[in-house]
């Protein structure tokens, strides 16, 4: 499922005219908050319900480089959870070219801010993912 698509920008890039490595983690991350949105954990319910997630662990493959003025698709290829954590890669795509340039894996966990604890998922947020895995993994 296809997340968001980015243009490469002069800001974006470095001194080898691609796109710079902590610019591949920020449209990951920018990516990543549209589908945590979708869950209820992202920016709303941060400010809302005080609960959110924390990234724990992060691991990125560079696979292609990006040049300026190219886009790319940002696309959510894998996902699962348990009680308190979510596992998921996102994968970034040459909208035009449709080559594989990164991919990004990574592990949140569910916290309560006004405590800054580890939690639980609210049972809905669990029907919500359980829903999307559901109604996407025919489409990977």
């Amino acid at each position: 499922m296809i997340l968001k698509t980015e243009k490469v920008i002069k800001e974006y890039t470095d001194y080898n005219n691609h796109l710079n490595v902590a610019y591949y983690v920020r449209i990951f991350d920018i990516a990543a908050d549209v589908m945590l949105d979708n869950f209820n954990m992202g920016g709303e319910s941060a400010k809302k319900d005080k609960k959110t997630t924390f990234v724990a662990e992060m691991h990125t493959i560079y696979n292609q480089e990006v040049k300026l003025g190219e886009e790319v698709e940002t696309h959510v290829t894998y996902i699962d959870h348990d009680k308190k954590r979510i596992h998921y890669r996102l994968s970034m795509f040459h909208k035009e070219k449709k080559y594989l340039a990164a991919t990004n894996e990574v592990l949140s966990l569910y916290v309560d801010l006004s405590q800054r604890k580890v939690v639980e998922f609210d049972l809905d947020r669990i029907k919500i993912m359980d829903d999307f895995v559901k109604n996407n993994s025919a489409m990977d």
